[in-house]
């Protein structure tokens, strides 16, 4: 009697049951890679498109901060579009992530322990330093709850929730096991985040 092969199962973006595991199978892999999706509580979702307001924006935030980094010899990288699972059924996408040499050393440990070793990074399975997320336009509770929940469970160190529609930058640290607002700014105001010592951000610098 031959074998049958497994069904593949349909890709869409609703239907609920999925985990990090599906991400494995050849057939979702590409899918999910070629989209912009999450895994929100075992539900396949389709995230909003970034717009360029915001895309533009952060990505002088992070400029600002390299400079900060580079005068100071501060080591530490900044990534995009990084995949950060936090637990089987919720693989979120990340806009923005700072990792130490720390970070990434204890990455790459675990990610040798995880199954895919021919990545020597993969998915993210450690809490970065930081990670910076850009409010999305119908979706700001995903980002200001949903997501700060998640971020705070998992034990993220600091969490930047930026909106370039309101031209607003906030800060969150984590203190005791709960994020608490470091600074918080918004149109021309200055901060200067704990985080990295001696940095100040001028945000109107980042809305021109």
């Amino acid at each position: 009697m031959s074998l049958q092969a497994a069904p593949i199962r349909p890709f869409v973006p609703g239907s609920t049951g999925w985990t990090v595991d599906d991400l494995r199978d050849p057939h979702i892999a590409p899918l999910w890679e070629a989209g912009h999706y999450e895994i929100v509580e075992g539900v396949l979702t389709v995230m909003p498109p970034a717009y360029f307001d915001a895309s533009h924006a952060v990505g002088r935030l992070v400029r600002v901060v390299e400079q900060h980094l580079e005068r100071t010899g501060t080591p530490g990288e900044f990534s995009y579009e990084v995949d950060l699972v936090i637990s089987p059924q919720r693989v979120a996408r990340v806009d923005v992530v700072f990792t130490t040499p720390q970070d990434l050393t204890r990455q790459r440990e675990v990610n040798a322990e995880s199954g895919e070793p021919e990545l020597t990074y993969g998915r993210l399975l450690v809490p970065p330093t930081l990670i910076v997320e850009c409010v999305s336009k119908g979706h700001e509770r995903h980002d200001r709850v949903t997501k700060r929940r998640w971020y705070e469970e998992f034990g993220v160190p600091n969490y930047w929730v930026f909106d370039a529609y309101q031209r607003r930058l906030e800060c969150l640290m984590m203190r005791s096991g709960r994020y608490e607002v470091d600074v918080v700014g918004q149109g021309d105001d200055e901060l200067r985040p704990q985080l990295f010592g001696g940095l100040i951000l001028p945000l109107a610098r980042l809305w021109a």
